[in-house]
């Protein structure tokens, strides 16, 4: 079935056609019929399956046929989310969906000044994109009445508990009218998050997709073990071996990731990074450039892994791995999305293997070893450009032998 052949608005099927959308992904065929009915929605589908639009596209219709005049902070629909660029990554979903209908979208999130949000709240709002923090504040000053919202939407509810937003969500509930619809959308599922799916869902539509697979079947895995003070030698072959490619690089905190992009930028690689460490602008910023193709490669921490959606990300590459399971599948999600094809690179030292097998373990499959002849590795360290490194080619090359081994040898 095709968008066209769907009961929406006209205004959301020529943003549909614009964007080259013409047929649903599995999740927004499953998604959109219940949604437009009005009833509660549980859904479980893993990352870069389209489940954005599989909300957006029937709420924004929902509000556009019942539009009506609104009090100042009114909100009519919530969509909670747990962090700053993942709110702005799904309002620039409503946006760019909504962008023919008569709809007001507003996103709301901290680390920015808060008078120019509050001024957009002033004739009240169809659709608020919000992270807690800021919202509650705004709530607390009045300027924002969640009493007549309609839709509830929890968008990365895993993420939420995570991050330890559970008594945010309930605090939420508690100022909604008694008769909202609920969506509930997330890509993990275990027995914490159900307690709380099904104290706010009334009788939902359960949807859950490849609950054995929990990865996109479009990107291709591989690990190689790598030594930890060896990994830049290797990432910077992988840059020099896909120059056009665009990679997205993890690594476990703000200190790996600015270590890395100075490595980097000693070989002549140019990268930014994105962490908590920075400001909301130098974030973004990191964001755009990255987006629109200016730098090729970002380095991030796991605090970022779903707030990136960006098109056309070529590698995902692990530069440190994941501590936990889960994070892998969240990162490698930022590649092989919709119908793109895409590479996750895990570069494992010994003393990160216990936690490879605990990912192989969670996925349910071995991930692709790429077997580094001894020649090979030596090689790759030696022909880095990277200065700290030019040491092991110079001893090489003067046949260095250790003085103790010499004396041994002599004897």
């Amino acid at each position: 079935m095709k968008f066209e052949n769907y009961h929406i608005a006209e205004e959301i099927k020529q943003s549909l056609a614009e964007q080259g959308f013409k047929r649903p992904t599995d999740i927004q065929f499953k998604s959109i019929p219940p949604i437009l009915k009005g009833e509660d929605v549980l859904a479980v589908a893993q990352t870069g399956t389209g489940k954005t639009a599989a909300f957006a596209i029937p709420v924004l219709h929902l509000l556009q046929e019942r539009q009506k005049p609104k009090e100042a902070g009114e909100i009519k629909c919530l969509v909670m989310l747990p962090t700053r660029e993942l709110a702005a990554q799904i309002a620039e979903v409503f946006e760019q969906l909504g962008k023919y209908t008569r709809l007001s979208i507003v996103c709301l999130h901290g680390g920015v000044e808060q008078a120019p949000q509050i001024e957009k709240l002033k004739y009240g709002v169809d659709v608020l994109i919000a992270t807690p923090g800021r919202m509650f504040d705004l709530v607390s000053q009045k300027h924002i009445k969640l009493t007549k919202v309609e839709i509830l939407i929890l968008d990365e509810a895993d993420q939420m508990l995570d991050m330890g937003f559970y008594k945010d969500i309930q605090d939420v509930i508690k100022f909604l009218p008694k008769h909202h619809q609920t969506l509930f959308f997330s890509a993990t599922i275990d027995m914490k998050i159900k307690d709380l799916a099904y104290s706010i869902v009334r009788n939902p539509i359960r949807i859950q997709l490849s609950p054995k697979d929990p990865v996109s079947k479009n990107i291709t895995h591989s690990v190689a073990f790598i030594e930890p003070d060896d990994k830049r030698a290797f990432l910077e072959r992988l840059v020099n071996e896909h120059p056009e490619s665009k990679m997205l690089v993890f690594v476990r905190t703000k200190v790996r990731a600015e270590r890395v992009a100075a490595a980097m930028l000693r070989v002549n690689i140019r990268s930014l990074t994105m962490h908590s460490g920075k400001e909301q602008d130098d974030r973004v910023e990191a964001m755009t450039a990255f987006k629109n193709g200016t730098v090729q490669m970002l380095i991030a921490t796991d605090v970022s892994a779903r707030g990136i959606d960006i098109a056309n990300v070529d590698y995902v590459v692990n530069y440190d791995m994941p501590e936990v399971p889960e994070n892998y599948v969240h990162r490698i999600g930022r590649t092989g999305r919709g119908i793109q094809k895409g590479f996750a690179v895990s570069f494992c030292s010994e003393e990160e293997k216990p936690i490879l097998a605990q990912i192989e373990s969670y996925m349910g499959k071995a991930i692709n070893v790429l077997d580094i002849a001894k020649k090979d590795y030596a090689q790759t360290l030696d022909l880095s450009d990277d200065n700290d490194k030019n040491w092991r080619k110079l001893m090489r090359e003067a046949d260095y032998q250790d003085p103790k081994k010499k004396k041994n040898k002599g004897k």
